[in-house]
């Protein structure tokens, strides 16, 4: 079978390998789509600090149960499924508090065990012991399904930072995290919400999709005194930051309003400068900072409950669906900003 396999950062290959087995309390999936994830692309060009070459890449997964090993009950041959992409391990201090995103031990697909750039994968039994393979609601596809990962990282940073109704919220970014974002918090109530991003191309894109109130151009001028201005000077009650930028971060703060949250939801990659965020305006204004970094189970459950019901579409974020033969294709395209999201089907 054909896989994507990382072997070290510039060094991702295309090739052919054996078709896997289950083991006892595993399960092997056939792979029908897999989304390719800015991660990917991070591992790709810089690696990661908790892969282990060689690995094959792909944690956004969703096909059909194919082979049960010994011992496993309660799936059939041909049964639709997505996989979560972290995989807590449910025993550890963090686990037991129920902060499963920040388990200590945390082990992902595409990390620490072979992913679903293949035509099959193995699901490991710590992902089922997690609750993690999740049954494909009726009347939604295989490439819908495979987008609930990144949904629901999404739905965990909103459920951090609180964002409900009557809140106006600015969304930083307008790749298909972001149009994710701007769908979510009009699915919680958000009373008003806000697009920005620095490409004018691409927020055209992203803002005739999502329908935000208001669609900003970074490049046009002074992010802050545009969100100032749009909100009478009050600022948004939450700041989400869906772009692997230090200088949205440094901004978010700046037009946050009094008692606001920020999401530092996009990570920046490694080797670059910091932000030099002012932190007298967090320290007058109460501002709160969160991280967001991945999802739980029962998050990726959530989300796939939010795309079948339609509250949150992800279907036309979908743009590009490729063959895995033309992995590094897409993964230019996805550099490029030319898509929203790339589905690759093995």
């Amino acid at each position: 079978m054909n896989v994507v396999r990382y072997y070290a950062p510039g060094n991702v290959q295309v090739e052919d390998a054996p078709e896997p087995a289950p083991g006892p309390g595993e399960i092997k999936v056939r792979v029908r789509n897999c989304c390719v994830c800015g991660t990917d692309l991070k591992i790709s060009r810089h690696g990661h600090h908790r892969i282990r070459p060689p690995r094959v890449l792909g944690h956004e997964i969703a096909g059909e149960v194919a082979e049960l090993g010994a011992g496993v009950t309660g799936w059939a041959v041909g049964d639709p499924v997505q996989v979560i992409g972290a995989i807590p391990c449910g025993k550890c201090a963090n686990c037991h508090l129920g902060l499963m995103t920040v388990c200590l031990d945390m082990e992902a697909m595409g990390y620490h065990y072979d992913g679903g750039f293949a035509e099959y994968v193995v699901v490991p039994g710590k992902v089922l012991a997690a609750h993690g393979l999740n049954r494909i609601p009726e009347g939604v596809g295989f490439a819908e399904a495979s987008a609930a990962e990144p949904l629901a990282c999404v739905l965990n940073g909103q459920e951090l930072i609180d964002v409900a109704g009557d809140d106006c919220v600015v969304v930083v970014g307008g790749g298909p995290i972001g149009c994710m974002h701007v769908r979510l918090a009009r699915a919680r109530g958000a009373a008003q919400v806000l697009l920005v991003e620095l490409n004018r191309e691409r927020l055209a894109r992203a803002a005739e999709l999502v329908d935000p109130d208001h669609a900003i151009c970074a490049s046009d001028g002074d992010v802050a005194e545009q969100v100032l201005e749009l909100t009478k000077g009050r600022g948004a009650d939450a700041v989400i930051t869906a772009t692997a930028s230090g200088r949205a971060q440094e901004e978010a703060v700046r037009y946050a309003a009094h008692r606001g949250r920020v999401s530092l939801f996009g990570s920046l990659p490694p080797g670059g400068s910091l932000p030099a965020l002012d932190t007298n305006l967090v320290h007058y204004r109460e501002l709160r900072l969160v991280g967001a970094n991945s999802s739980s189970p029962e998050q990726n459950a959530q989300a796939l409950d939010l795309i079948a019901s339609g509250a949150v579409p992800v279907a036309d974020l979908i743009t590009h669906r490729l063959p895995l033969s033309r992995f590094h294709e897409a993964l230019e395209m996805v550099e490029r900003g030319a898509a929203l999201k790339v589905t690759l089907e093995p």
